[in-house]
């Protein structure tokens, strides 16, 4: 019979003025968010390929205990592109304008990944037991599955931001809808560690 399922989805670390990986900033968030994550019994954690990924799951995983396992699914890839007559009026220049640059090799690349993820991070677990599972991955599919979660529809993934080391969780439970157990949390960071990619204004 399934079980209910927690999936953390954590946005990379505060990275690199090189893209090498994360700055000492970034290992600090990595490391504080390992050990928010560290008392649960965590089943699995993902990582998409890039350095700033690979190496905040590397430092979270070291805290949980679990080895991370590289997964394309992770990665940093647009999930769907919609088409103009799919989005409010007042949105559509700004949203289409931003996903301008998409090539359609990149878009058609997305939506087959974007489907393989959301089959693999979401749903409950598979047996009697219940699981948590740690996915290290971009802004872009942490916003796809929290839509996903809210049964929005396939565009709303535009809009939806998440910050440096930041903590999504969402539960599946058999039987429910799923349930956006937090988002964008920020609340193991020390203050002087949060909202690193967001402007003074942006800042709660």
């Amino acid at each position: 019979m399934p079980a209910a399922r927690f999936v953390h989805l954590i946005r990379h670390a505060e990275p690199a003025p090189d893209g090498g990986g994360l700055s000492a900033r970034g290992r600090e968030q990595a490391a504080f968010l390992g050990e928010r994550l560290a008392r649960l019994p965590v089943g699995s954690v993902h990582h998409g390929p890039l350095p700033r990924a690979a190496e905040t799951a590397r430092i979270v995983g070291e805290r949980v205990g679990v080895r991370p396992q590289l997964a394309d699914t992770a990665g940093d890839y647009v999930p769907y592109v919609p088409r103009r007559d799919e989005l409010p009026d007042h949105l559509a220049d700004f949203y289409l304008g931003f996903l301008a640059d998409t090539t359609p090799e990149e878009a058609r690349t997305g939506a087959e990944l974007t489907r393989r993820a959301t089959e693999l991070y979401t749903g409950p677990a598979e047996g009697d037991s219940g699981r948590h599972d740690i996915v290290v991955t971009h802004n872009f599919l942490v916003a796809w599955l929290v839509r996903e979660a809210l049964y929005a529809p396939a565009w709303r993934w535009l809009g939806i931001n998440h910050s440096h080391a930041s903590l999504t969780t969402i539960r599946h439970t058999p039987g429910r809808a799923p349930y956006l157990h937090v988002q964008n949390d920020l609340s193991h960071l020390p203050p002087g560690l949060r909202w690193t990619d967001s402007p003074p204004e942006d800042r709660v």
